[in-house]
């Protein structure tokens, strides 16, 4: 066996400290630019206030006028963004790691139809509102993850056979709420749509809760086992070979998924494409090698903070953030889906 020369060594190592510095560097460029589109949904709207006090009412002082815009209205509503947006990066960077395909976000595969389905049978069919229709959301992602995942596993995991079962499944519950629409009355649809859109109009601290204290627990677990995923997009048979346990590790990451998906659909709805775009628009900004999860939490949080400023001040009437996304996302698709055929499935 031929000796690894120093030089071929140092070279590697130079490699790997110059991608860690890069990651590093855009990760923090990243931290700063949703800190600053943060304290902007803080301070614009129809009354400005300056960043002074908002950071007065954010201390727990009394700001005549603003204590209750930014700190009932605008906190609740920028921390849900923030939130939602992180925990839909995170779970769609990790499904397309996992099946090693950009296109396997969970917006694709169904887990998010799984949740706007029981969401509208909770509001159409029971005439459930707030609370109830989150945990409803939630109860349906999981269920369809499950469903997903099992038939997928059947004679062996492939990751193909999930994105196809889960495109199947999204079919199916994009046609059953079509159908539950279809028989609601007027005032049940206006409700089922404003929920099926993606909505950050009726954030408050009761649902930043819930996906806070979810994503406290699930966020550092998967942050903890990010080189487990890194090592499985090499292959079962690869990880394996490098002592990591796959079945238990890919578990571990699709829960994680799964319940971060889960708990941001039900604090603001389905916002699409968050999941889809977050993974790739990182990948190329990170550059090869480092985590992915970070960066994508971080895109996540940008694209869900900018797009809500855009749907809320930016254009001559106001739209849900989801319509933003949706508007962003889909020439994202195409684009995503050319570059995959010509340069295979690696983000």
């Amino acid at each position: 066996m031929t000796a690894v020369s120093p030089v071929s060594s140092s070279t590697v190592f130079a490699g790997r400290r110059a991608r860690a510095r890069r990651a590093g560097a855009v990760t923090a460029m990243l931290a700063l630019f949703v800190i600053g589109l943060f304290a902007a949904s803080l301070m614009v709207g129809k009354t400005f206030y300056p960043l002074d006090d908002v950071l007065r009412v954010i201390g727990g002082q009394r700001v005549p006028g603003a204590s209750f815009t930014v700190g009932e209205l605008r906190l609740p509503r920028a921390t849900t963004a923030l939130l939602t947006g992180a925990a839909f990066g995170v779970a769609g960077v990790t499904f397309q790691s996992l099946l090693r395909n950009p296109l396997a976000s969970p917006d694709i595969i169904g887990i998010s139809w799984g949740a706007s389905a029981a969401a509208v049978g909770a509001i159409v069919v029971l005439g459930l509102t707030g609370p109830a229709v989150s945990i409803a959301a939630l109860i349906g992602a999981l269920l369809t993850a499950g469903a997903v995942y099992g038939l997928s596993s059947s004679g062996g995991f492939a990751g193909t056979r999930l994105i196809l079962i889960g495109i199947g499944l999204a079919a199916m519950l994009s046609s059953l709420v079509s159908y539950v629409l279809a028989k609601a009355s007027q005032w049940d649809i206006a409700s089922a749509l404003r929920w099926l859109t993606g909505s950050l109009a009726d954030a408050s601290w009761s649902q930043v809760l819930p996906l806070a204290s979810a994503m406290a627990v699930l966020l550092p677990v998967l942050i903890v086992n990010s080189r487990n995923l890194n090592v499985l997009t090499l292959g079962d048979d690869s990880a394996a070979g490098l002592g990591v346990r796959v079945n238990a590790s890919r578990l571990v990451f699709v829960l994680g998924a799964v319940l971060l998906l889960a708990f941001a659909t039900a604090a603001a709805g389905p916002i699409s494409f968050v999941a889809f775009m977050s993974g790739p628009i990182a990948a190329r900004l990170v550059g090869p090698g480092p985590s992915p999860l970070v960066p994508s939490a971080l895109v996540g949080a940008a694209l869900v903070l900018a797009a809500d400023l855009i749907g809320q001040y930016a254009l001559p009437h106001r739209y849900p953030v989801g319509v933003v996304t949706g508007v962003l996302g889909a020439p994202f698709l195409i684009y995503l889906l050319v570059r995959v055929n010509r340069a295979g499935s690696s983000m």
